[in-house]
């Protein structure tokens, strides 16, 4: 049985268009992620690679596939010649001296076609696998871009709840010592209620500060990805689906990942490659048969001077246009290279060696990865409603320790601790909201599924 997306949602895949944000000026997860293909430099510079690695395929073609140059040549020769000169048939030397110039120019047209080289044959093969790979790596990147924004964007909303909720603690731990005060001017407590609620108030505001810090982080590293700063971000709705996997048995997801996850997918194309390329070391020891033909044609034109005792000279030109073609089969036997080719047969038996360990180590990464993703989101779903509840319970715990302050059965300190507990358990709950969305994630990124319909998904759960 194929898992199904988690949960029960199931929504069409959409075109991806530039970020608009909604209508209330907030970026959704959608909006972020389009902008994030925009501009993010790790997507395009996988994109980048992805198109230079498809070039393998053309470039293994290529070398099956006739090859035709075109050659043109001109040049002149000046010679001056000491002595006399041949003439004629006779071998009568005659003159004193003789320049010789020539004119000379030239064509061919060659042609040259592979018979059979094994080797070759098996790059061919092989840049298919290539080409897969560059494909699996670059739709890779695409997930890790999807996981890489969500991880981000959440950041930025959990710091933004942080940040709200010590604000929160500040303004009420500031009432609570302005009310220390007053009652400690009409006698009702003493001066250490006083001094507890300003440690807690001094607490509060150190708290506040270093929650704005963080905040600050986490923008810095959603501009890293996106280019730009977002100030306004869709959170989760109130009452967000907490949907179980489907199906709920994680070694069906395991068995899913073991065919379907990129990363596992791509380390067994490399093993392939590796395969490959002992097949092609081989071949190095096999003979290669390649055919060329060519057609030439040339004209030389030359001027040759004889000088006499006397001074006078005779001008004997000449004519050559030699015009033909070529052919020949050309076989080559390797006999003996040193030992290069058995190094390099050697050296690919290794490097597959290490592709196969590859794959196994990766295989075990993808299972622990799915289980733990598997994990995350159940134990996560079981964890947001305890935490929710923990928030209620805190709340109560709040107000009853401020009625208890009212009458005098509390003190100060056990008001700044309710108020701390309310505190920390808003934050925690608004964490694991978050933590889930991204188990979500990450579980389909381990089973190799992962798509901007899950971007949509979550979209779905945001605040529009």
């Amino acid at each position: 049985m194929t898992p199904k997306r988690v949960g029960t949602l199931s929504l069409a895949l959409c075109s991806l268009s530039l970020a608009t944000g909604s209508a209330w000026g907030q970026e959704s997860l959608l909006d972020i992620y389009q902008r994030a293909l925009q501009n993010d430099p790790a997507i395009r510079e996988a994109e980048a690679a992805y198109l230079a690695a498809a070039e393998a395929k053309p470039q293994a073609r290529s070398a099956l596939l006739p090859g035709l140059s075109l050659g043109a040549a001109r040049s002149h020769t000046f010679v001056d010649i000491a002595g006399g000169a041949v003439v004629g048939g006779t071998g009568e030397v005659r003159g004193t001296g003789q320049e010789r110039e020539t004119d000379q120019n030239s064509w061919s047209l060659n042609v040259t076609q592979t018979v059979f080289d094994w080797g070759q044959f098996q790059q061919l093969k092989q840049a298919d696998k290539i080409l897969a790979r560059a494909q699996t790596e670059f739709e890779l990147a695409r997930q890790d871009l999807l996981i890489r924004v969500a991880n981000a964007y959440f950041n930025v909303l959990a710091a933004e709840d942080t940040l709200a909720s010590q604000v929160a603690a500040r303004e009420a731990i500031g009432r609570q010592l302005e009310q220390a005060q007053r009652r400690f001017e009409v006698g009702l407590i003493a001066i250490t209620d006083v001094q507890d609620a300003q440690a807690g108030y001094d607490d509060a505001v150190a708290a506040e500060i270093e929650a704005q810090r963080q905040l600050a982080t986490t923008q810095e590293f959603l501009r890293e990805i996106i280019g730009e700063y977002v100030t306004e971000l869709a959170g989760p709705v109130d009452d967000l689906p907490l949907l179980t996997p489907d199906p709920a048995n994680v070694d069906e997801w395991v068995e899913t990942a073991l065919r379907q996850n990129l990363a596992l997918i791509s380390t067994r194309i490399t093993a392939d490659i590796a395969q490959d390329a002992i097949g092609i070391q081989r071949a190095a020891r096999l003979p290669t048969v390649s055919l060329t033909a060519g057609y030439n044609d040339s004209r030389s034109d030359q001027l040759s001077t004889i000088f006499f005792d006397d001074g006078t000279g005779q001008t004997l030109p000449s004519l050559v246009r030699p015009e033909g073609y070529n052919w020949s089969l050309d076989i080559r036997v390797p006999l003996y290279t040193g030992g290069f080719n058995r190094s390099r047969i050697r050296q690919s038996v290794y490097e597959h060696r290490a592709a196969l360990e590859a794959v196994e180590r990766v295989q075990r990464q993808t299972e622990r990865a799915t289980r733990d993703a598997f994990l995350g989101v159940t134990s996560s779903i079981s964890r947001v409603r305890a935490l929710r509840q923990a928030v209620e319970s805190a709340r109560t715990a709040l107000r009853a320790n401020e009625a208890g302050f009212e009458v005098g059965t509390r003190t100060t300190v056990d008001v700044l601790l309710a108020q701390n507990q309310l505190r920390l358990a808003e934050t925690q709950y608004a964490r694991s909201r978050y933590d889930y969305i991204m188990n979500v994630l990450l579980l389909q990124e381990a089973a190799g599924g992962l798509t901007v319909e899950d971007v949509e998904q979550i979209d779905s759960w945001l605040q529009q």
